[in-house]
């Protein structure tokens, strides 16, 4: 059996051909927008890719079955409770596929969403979507009501658990992936592990479960509805060759070069989201409007390509083009460590600390405020005292520079801690515990 594993680690999604060598036959499961990937693979093995399985709907990335149906000619496999609209192979719970002599068993695990499937794999792996991962499981609240698609994903994890101990297990997702909350980074499991440690699978009561499943923290990407839709609807083909400009125009620029690069000169009104940095495509999402034209600034044509991938990736399809070499004449000014300790004592600055709430909780800097990033380019300056300079601090400086670019593309006198973040504050903080909490 042929069997290979992708791991897009900015998005945290995990996708699988599976094939038989012999028959020369090759399906992937879940594949990503880019199936230049799988294509490759697949000429190496020596086999043609003649399907597409979809545990269910992504709502965090783009799928590539479109391109594989128009270029490849490939049968696409789904729940016909996702309502497709675009030809497919209905799946079918216990039915089993083959793939040359390679049986795939199909499991109808409902709770991430109602057409969840989870597939058995030559009767000795399983690979499980998103619905049993590795140390979580996944959230429950992206197609119904949090508390119903909770009582599914209970029912769903309990049919996983009593397959044999002995099946290795395959998740859609690995840690940096916002479906789940405390995933390991480990790409793969077995069912007896889980069962031994993984913390969704610690509640003997439906109750006691869906109650904390129910309780998503974790915030909802705004590409979410567009990436749904994107999936659920006609196939989508490869996307245009991406433009080398000469201009910008008037345009939302992107700016996807590292930190220290947009600090020391960048183009007026740019965002910066670097590239280089983690999760950029989801980054980007809470940045971006996708009905807005945007025109990327790299460091070269690598660059850009990387970018552009990243961005197709949760649906932004449409881009303007990119440039390089371009007048870059606006600069940010950092801000170290030991120089916003003492700024901060003289009242000098104001601290804003662009974290997630349950990172600011876990210990913050006395008399910061806190807006996390990806709501600033909605609130602008709302609440924050514009009369002295706003420095930006995160945990390692990524989304403290995508804050500050932000303000500084609203007016603001925004300078960002790039070296470091709070964990590094060399003065006192605070934590602080919630109600019931331990």
């Amino acid at each position: 059996m042929l069997f290979r594993q992708f791991v897009d680690d900015d998005l945290g999604c995990a996708s699988y051909l599976i094939g038989d060598p012999t028959g020369g036959e090759a399906v992937v499961v879940d594949p990503a927008y880019a199936i230049e990937q799988y294509l490759d693979a697949a000429d190496e093995a020596r086999v043609k890719i003649v399907g597409v399985l979809e545990t269910h709907t992504h709502a965090d990335h783009v799928s590539g079955h479109g391109r594989f149906a128009l270029e490849h000619g490939a049968r696409v496999s789904a729940h016909p409770l996702g309502e497709p609209e675009y030809p497919f192979e209905p799946l079918e719970d216990g039915a089993t596929l083959h793939v040359g002599s390679v049986p795939i068993r199909v499991l109808h695990t409902p709770g991430h969403r109602p057409e969840h499937c989870a597939f058995v794999v030559d009767e000795r792996l399983v690979l499980t979507g998103d619905s049993l991962f590795v140390g979580d499981a996944a959230r429950p609240d992206l197609a119904v009501d949090a508390r119903e698609g909770a009582e599914g994903l209970f029912h769903s994890l309990q049919r996983l658990t009593e397959l044999p101990d002995s099946y290795d297990v395959y998740p859609g997702h690995v840690a940096g992936s916002l479906c789940g909350a405390a995933m390991s980074p480990a790409h793969s499991t077995t069912i007896a592990a889980e069962k031994q440690s993984n913390v969704a699978l610690s509640f003997g009561d439906m109750q006691e479960f869906i109650t904390s499943s129910a309780a998503v923290s974790t915030p909802r990407p705004p590409t979410t509805p567009r990436v749904v839709a994107l999936n659920k609807g006609p196939f989508l083909g490869a996307p245009d060759p991406l433009e080398r400009l000469d201009e910008i125009g008037a345009v939302t620029v992107l700016d996807v070069r590292p930190a220290s690069a947009h600090a020391a000169g960048h183009v007026h009104g740019a965002f910066n989201v670097p590239v280089s940095g983690s999760s950029f495509a989801t980054r980007a999402g809470f940045v971006l409007d996708p009905d807005e034209r945007i025109v990327l600034h790299a460091t070269d044509d690598t660059e850009a390509e990387r970018a552009a991938r990243g961005l197709r990736a949760v649906g932004f399809l449409e881009l303007g083009g990119y440039v390089t070499g371009v007048e870059a004449t606006e600069r940010s000014r950092p801000m170290e460590l030991d120089e916003l300790e003492r700024l901060l004592k003289d009242g000098e600055v104001q601290v804003l600390d662009v974290r997630e709430k349950s990172e600011r909780d876990e210990g913050y800097i006395p008399g910061s405020l806190h807006i996390p990033y990806r709501l600033l380019r909605e609130t602008g300056a709302d609440g924050l005292d514009t009369s002295k300079p706003v420095v930006t601090i995160c945990e390692s400086g990524t989304r403290a520079s995508i804050a500050a670019s932000v303000l500084s593309a609203a007016g603001v006198d925004a300078r960002p801690v790039l070296d470091g973040g709070v964990e590094n504050w060399p003065g006192q903080t605070v934590s602080f515990r919630r109600c019931g909490g331990s």
